[in-house]
């Protein structure tokens, strides 16, 4: 069983940047792919950027060109860097992996709790 928390959401102006983090605090042997999703209340939720085992990376439209997935599997670490904030990016991300080697074979089963990311005009 894998409990992943993230951290580093916040309010922040439109334009800058922010750097949300996910740790997993429980070693996960094997490959496993891992990514960011957000939701807005009401709203189904939008894959932001995955990670497969294979280091295959993979962006929404929505946030490509302006958002850096990383990992780091030694520390069990993932990292998504987002510049260039918009208002329309205000959301609840999540962390969240499954064991797969690619993204998009598997859905998600293992999820954070989120972050909150409220972009101002």
């Amino acid at each position: 069983q894998w409990t992943l928390e993230e951290s580093g959401g916040g309010s922040v102006e439109a334009g800058t940047s922010l750097t949300l983090g996910c740790v997993a605090t429980r070693t996960t042997p094997g490959g496993y792919t891992a990514g960011w999703s957000r939701q807005v209340a009401g709203k189904e939720r939008e894959d932001v950027a995955c990670v497969g085992a294979d280091g295959q990376v993979i962006y929404a439209d929505s946030m490509k060109g302006r958002v850096t997935i990383s990992r780091d599997v030694d520390k069990h670490t993932l990292t998504l860097q987002m510049n260039d904030l918009r208002p329309e990016d205000t959301a609840m991300y999540y962390c969240a992996a499954v064991r797969a080697r690619q993204c998009g074979t598997l859905p998600y089963n293992y999820w954070g709790r989120g972050t909150q990311v409220t972009v101002s005009s």
